[in-house]
């Protein structure tokens, strides 16, 4: 079993791809569009809909991130997509170089919380928020502060 990070957008989806392709250096990306799909009659997707990212997988690093957009009529279900604080995603034991490149290419258009710099428990830690409102926080060392203190 895995857990992995798996971000929704309002319609945003393809060019947060695009950004996070490039700022992650990825080395796969796939995606699907909602009109990959047979079209209900009763309720047809608007052409706008069908070129809407169903769901997106980007490789980078040995990890995954998914991203979809939430059609209009879904919101509707289950809710707007409102931007937030009650999650980020976190860059843990990545060494100090790789988060300079990765921060820098977040923060593009984002906003620098914390820059990176060197604190008591890590050699690189910052915070930022991207310019999709996605929270992110670098900490080259986080394995090792945690089991300097927890066995």
């Amino acid at each position: 079993m895995k857990a992995i990070t798996y971000l929704q957008f309002d319609g945003k989806a393809e060019e947060a791809l695009a950004f996070y392709k490039k700022a992650l250096q990825a080395t796969s990306v796939k995606k699907v569009r909602f009109g990959a799909f047979d079209q209900d009659p009763n309720a047809p997707l608007t052409e706008e809909e069908q070129n809407m990212i169903m769901e997106s997988r980007i490789e980078f690093s040995g990890n995954v991130l998914m991203l979809s957009d939430v059609l209009p009529s879904m919101q509707a279900v289950t809710g707007e997509v409102i931007k937030g604080n009650a999650l980020l995603i976190s860059i843990i034991d990545a060494d100090p170089e790789m988060n300079k490149q990765i921060f820098e290419k977040l923060s593009e258009g984002g906003t620098v919380i914390m820059p990176l710099s060197s604190t008591p428990w890590s050699a690189s830690f910052g915070m930022l928020i991207d310019k999709f409102g996605v929270m992110w926080k670098f900490n080259s060392e986080a394995s090792k502060f945690l089991d300097s203190f927890v066995s």
